[in-house]
């Protein structure tokens, strides 16, 4: 029975998920606030499978909730509800560590649809392959990790292994990964980023893009500031490369 943490200050709304949600099979707890919900996320075994967080909370916004979940180690897939679905507010979201957004007010059919997504979602980055053909496969064969130079990722457990380190990945930071990896040596644009990673067609700012790119330019790259790997294609978007040239 997977477990669901519902962070949510409107009483009313907070107990109807709960209500719902279990006649659907999930184990639920709530909480009202975001000081509460951390404390719950780090005192709870088994872990939580999913997380509902509300944006607009009292103390701790859900921005900051999720940005301290990621920071302290809890990768937990995260929803976060908002009470506007602009695009920017949903990048915010993102850039935070949430995996997806669902704006207010939602169909209930949805926000279970989006929690199922996320548990497949989980699942079908432990399962799917990884590896385009004709590039390095660790030695077992296996598809989920993809291997370049001294470093590799690991969709099925979320980890990104460089040499001795190991960075835990949201899930939206794997698919962020995935995208590039799958499309490597090929200028891909912040739109089409936008678009088939984010689900978002609008015409906005993509500046969340870039944070994303910083954050993982900080665990793949020797030298952040002199990208190898995750490379700058000016006026476009971005370039992936997994033997840069002169390479070992």
């Amino acid at each position: 029975m997977s477990r669901v943490l519902v962070v949510e200050d409107e009483q009313h709304l907070a107990e109807g998920l709960r209500f719902n949600l279990e006649a659907e099979g999930y184990q639920v707890q709530l909480v009202d606030t975001g000081e509460a919900a951390l404390e719950k996320l780090t005192a709870e075994s088994p872990a939580f499978d999913v997380v509902i967080l509300d944006v607009m909370l009292p103390g701790i916004d859900g921005f900051g909730v999720v940005s301290q979940m990621r920071e302290s180690g809890q990768f937990v897939p995260t929803l976060i509800l908002t009470a506007r679905g602009y695009p920017d507010d949903v990048l915010r979201g993102f850039a935070a560590g949430a995996d997806d957004y669902l704006a207010k007010p939602f169909d209930l059919s949805i926000l279970i649809a989006r929690i199922r997504g996320l548990l497949r979602r989980r699942e079908w980055l432990r399962a799917a392959p990884a590896v385009p053909a004709g590039s390095p496969a660790e030695p077992d064969g296996s598809k989920h990790v993809f291997t370049f130079g001294d470093k590799s990722v690991h969709f099925d457990l979320l980890e990104l292994h460089v040499r001795e380190q190991v960075f835990p990945l949201t899930l939206m930071e794997a698919n962020v990964l995935r995208y590039l990896i799958e499309h490597e040596g090929q200028r891909v644009s912040r739109k089409a980023m936008l678009a088939k990673v984010w689900g978002l067609h609008e015409d906005t700012d993509t500046r969340a893009i870039d944070n994303f790119i910083v954050r993982l330019r900080r665990y793949i790259e020797d030298d952040p500031t002199r990208p190898r790997h995750l490379l700058t294609v000016r006026g476009v978007g971005y370039r992936f490369v997994a033997s840069p040239a002169g390479s070992g």
